[in-house]
């Protein structure tokens, strides 16, 4: 069953959940001259078929992963995109996980100063988190999505189908995105996969549509209440300040969602240290993430190299670090008076 969620950003777009990526595709871009399909090489053999009917197809494939993600391939798409000629009647879809989507829309949105494009995401992340919601950027040497732009797509085309080519470690560090929704604002998710394994809900398709959709609601909902990212949209980076500081000093050995699975304990345990969160709670994350077979804890001598890279966090001012974190499920608050000893008690907490 296809589900279609209206997004209200700077313009309102449509993801569709659940459709044929191919057939939406197609209509979606008959309008334009040329369209820029950016990939990564492990989508190659799964786009081979793409044929549009009226449209300028030019193909740009990058590195996958995070090496997606910087200003060399930034800049070799600007190099094709010149060499090919394109104008502000034409457009860029991303096929791809989170980091082809960010890519591709900072791409768009670099280029004349802004061209429309298209996300088709392929990874639970990039359903639930990446491709919606119009951020945009790429990787710096001193920080993970230091640089980009606020740049929404037209459309989010949502093909589950694509969860076949996943691995259950990939599958599971999305879960970790969807799991986030739960905490947040919609509490039902947690009910879903509470004492469920990555198996179960992999061989649950229904299922996994409804938790798709009701992340993607989740993030729509606070999208359009806050576009440009006050507080209200930093409640999606909920587990995502000690996350990127731990992609980071991994070297990004760990998936995205492994590290903020480990960055959702550390934020509980510190609304714990707080007297924010209660003990049940923070015992509800560790056995949900758990069952999903997720990260929880991080190597104890670890906390010197990571304690600096949490001054790059985006919500930091100033000197100052903030915290999203919660005083109950589906209830954020913004932590801002934490000080050293109590990020060390919190990081003790999660340590191995």
């Amino acid at each position: 069953m296809i589900h279609t969620i209206r997004v209200h950003a700077e313009h309102e777009y449509d993801v569709v959940v659940g459709c044929d990526w191919q057939s939406i595709l197609k209509d979606s871009i008959d309008s334009y001259t040329r369209v820029a399909l950016v990939y990564s090489s492990a989508m190659r053999d799964h786009i081979k078929g793409f044929k549009p009917d009226n449209t300028e197809i030019h193909y740009f494939e990058v590195a996958d992963g995070e090496g997606a993600k910087t200003s060399q391939s930034l800049q070799s798409l600007w190099n094709w995109l010149g060499a090919a000629g394109f104008t502000r009647s034409d457009a860029v879809v991303g096929i791809g996980g989170g980091t082809i989507t960010d890519l591709a829309g900072f791409a768009a949105a670099s280029w004349l100063r802004g061209i429309d494009w298209i996300a088709v995401p392929t990874t639970v992340a990039g359903m639930v988190d990446a491709a919606i919601g119009g951020k945009t950027g790429i990787n710096s040497d001193y920080g993970k999505n230091l640089i980009g732009a606020f740049h929404s797509p037209q459309k989010v085309l949502i093909d589950t189908s694509w969860l076949t080519t996943l691995s259950d470690r990939d599958f599971a560090a999305g879960l970790a995105e969807v799991v986030k929704c739960g905490f947040i604002m919609d509490g039902k998710i947690l009910d879903l996969v509470n004492g469920k394994g990555v198996a179960e809900i992999r061989g649950d398709a229904s299922l996994v549509q409804d938790l798709i959709t009701r992340s993607v609601a989740v993030k729509a909902h606070v999208v359009g209440s806050d576009f440009k990212e006050s507080f209200g949209r930093e409640v999606l980076n909920y587990g995502h300040t000690l996350g990127h500081a731990i992609e980071i000093h991994s070297k990004y050995s760990l998936r995205h969602g492994e590290a903020v699975s480990i960055g959702l304990i550390f934020a509980a345990e510190l609304a714990g240290v707080k007297g924010l969160l209660d003990s049940k709670s923070i015992q509800l994350h560790k056995q949900i993430l758990t069952s999903l077979g997720l990260p929880t804890t991080y190597p104890r001598d670890s906390w010197q190299h990571l304690y600096p890279l949490l001054a790059l966090d985006k919500k930091s001012r100033g000197h100052q670090l903030r915290f999203v974190g919660l005083s109950a499920i589906g209830e954020t608050l913004r932590i801002e008076d934490a000080n050293e000893s109590e990020l060390a008690a919190a990081y003790e907490r999660i340590s191995s």
